[in-house]
């Protein structure tokens, strides 16, 4: 009697024990679920971000005559880079995230990590452009237009697609940026797409694609950012010394100079606000590409003594990802330009509609109500003075 009852304990601590860890998987089998759709909804949502913000961007630039600026062909290259970022880089990298494995060969591999190389380096060498076209803009205000021709422009974008091709396909497709050992790994293992790289390359590449850029546009946006101060300053004391120095009468003989001053003080206003654009654009490019090219750099050149959290790497790959579906969210909130173009074209019934609308026009200056008014009146008093005359 007393075996029966000890063999029947003992299957129910049996029972008990696989139900426990029955439930145990069960849990963890729902956890990962949730992480996986948790992380599908994230990047897909990037994604999509990406493409409808960038597309948007191109459009914007080809419809409306008003964004075809100089400093607009860089914005127009940088968004189809971050565009193709996220149509031939992102689906491949979530595709891994979510299954675990490579599945598309590794002749594709090399396809993928050779895209994902040359298409983020150009998107960070455009944001170096920007901030040079910027720099003469803000620095040498008269000199802009006969040093920032089409031709230049054309010749910086060239050698920034160039530039981006020589540091990925190249190396990558002729396997010198990788070891022997990794090499013969990936033979190895079909279903594992890795970008393992050897020291020189991981030198040589992130300076190219991220440090010394990085480098370039910090120093530019310093000597910007006191430049604008300066010119504001001296905004202000040049209106006070004239309020000081002439009477209301003399005032009114230096009426004819002021439409010329204004406009100035309009431009100058439009570089100031178009460097503070960057440097929120500089800021978000800090924010998501250096936790990657630190990691990039301190994994390849210290190996296993430097070890980091397997969940860590995927986290910084989208991080340096989401700064292409950042761009556009930024000239979005921060140029009247572009929010007032998007506004348009997000309103089906312009899509069909003409450019040259007058409403558009009188939109597309992006000045305030006053300030149109202030035109208007100056037109007017420039006709009279003619009639005058």
């Amino acid at each position: 009697m007393c075996m029966d009852l000890s063999k029947d304990e003992e299957t129910l601590v049996n029972h008990t024990a696989i139900n426990d860890s029955s439930n145990t998987e069960e849990l963890i089998s729902t956890g990962e679920m949730t992480v996986t759709v948790f992380k599908t909804i994230l990047m897909f949502t990037i994604m999509a971000g990406a493409v409808f913000g960038n597309i948007l961007v191109v459009i914007a630039v080809m419809k409306f005559e008003r964004l075809r600026a100089i400093t607009n062909y860089f914005i127009v290259s940088l968004a189809f880079a971050d565009l193709l970022v996220a149509v031939l880089v992102m689906p491949f990298n979530a595709s891994i995230e979510i299954t675990g494995k490579w599945q598309f060969g590794r002749l594709m591999c090399d396809v993928y990590n050779s895209n994902d190389v040359l298409f983020s380096t150009a998107s960070i060498l455009h944001l170096c452009c920007i901030s040079m076209d910027r720099y003469i803009a803000i620095m040498h205000p008269f000199k802009y237009e006969s040093e920032m021709t089409k031709f230049r422009v054309f010749i910086m974008l060239g050698i920034t697609w160039i530039s981006s091709i020589l540091i990925s396909y190249i190396p990558i497709q002729l396997h010198w940026y990788t070891t022997l050992d990794t090499l013969q790994e990936m033979d190895r293992k079909p279903n594992d797409c890795q970008f393992a790289v050897n020291k020189v390359y991981a030198i040589v590449s992130s300076s190219i694609s991220f440090w010394i850029p990085c480098t370039i546009m910090v120093f530019v946006y310093l000597k910007i950012f006191i430049e604008a101060r300066r010119q504001e300053t001296q905004i202000k004391n040049s209106g006070y010394q004239i309020k000081a120095t002439y009477r209301s009468s003399e005032i009114d003989a230096l009426q004819d100079d002021i439409p010329e001053q204004r406009n100035e003080r309009k431009r100058m206003r439009r570089e100031h606000k178009a460097a503070k654009t960057l440097g929120v654009i500089m800021g978000a490019f800090v924010f998501c590409f250096l936790p990657f090219f630190s990691w990039y750099l301190i994994t390849t050149l210290c190996g296993d003594k430097c070890p980091f959290p397997v969940f860590l790497v995927p986290t910084l790959f989208w991080l340096g990802y989401f700064n292409s579906c950042l761009n556009p969210i930024i000239y979005a909130y921060f140029n009247r330009d572009f929010r007032s173009a998007f506004k348009k074209l997000l309103n089906c019934k312009h899509l069909l509609g003409n450019q040259s609308d007058p409403s558009f026009l009188a939109a597309g200056q992006f000045e305030s109500r006053e300030q149109i008014v202030q035109m208007k009146l100056e037109t007017q008093y420039s006709k009279g003075r003619k009639t005058c005359l």
